[in-house]
């Protein structure tokens, strides 16, 4: 039987526009260290999304955060914290073959009558 992995990373969601990066380290310092925070934000725009990574030191500090902190008012806005789940691998594109395409057959021109 494999062990579950610990988790440290936390997903945040429900963020007002307004939250920033200091107020979820204060907040998220209630229960532990947090080691990093990523606010993630629109790639075009760079506004953001209402949503952010926490990493926190150890998984019984994100237990913790997961238990005190989910259904908190932050920036009148009731946030959600949960487990992060594992990142996506994205995958190779294509190789693109050296074989030749099938040439279609043309068609005669039409022709009126």
């Amino acid at each position: 039987m494999k062990a579950k992995p610990t988790v440290k990373d936390l997903y945040v969601a429900n963020l007002s526009f307004e939250t920033e990066e200091d107020d979820l380290q204060k907040l998220f310092a209630i229960c532990g260290t947090v080691r990093a925070i990523h606010m993630v934000t629109d790639p075009k725009s760079g506004l953001p999304k209402g949503c952010a990574f926490v990493h926190m030191t150890t998984a019984a500090e994100a237990k913790e955060a997961i238990t005190t902190l989910d259904g908190v008012s932050l920036h009148k806005r009731i946030i959600d914290v949960t487990a992060a789940l594992p990142r996506k691998t994205v995958a190779e594109p294509a190789q693109e073959t050296t074989q030749a395409k099938p040439q279609r057959k043309k068609r005669p021109p039409r022709t009126r009558k």
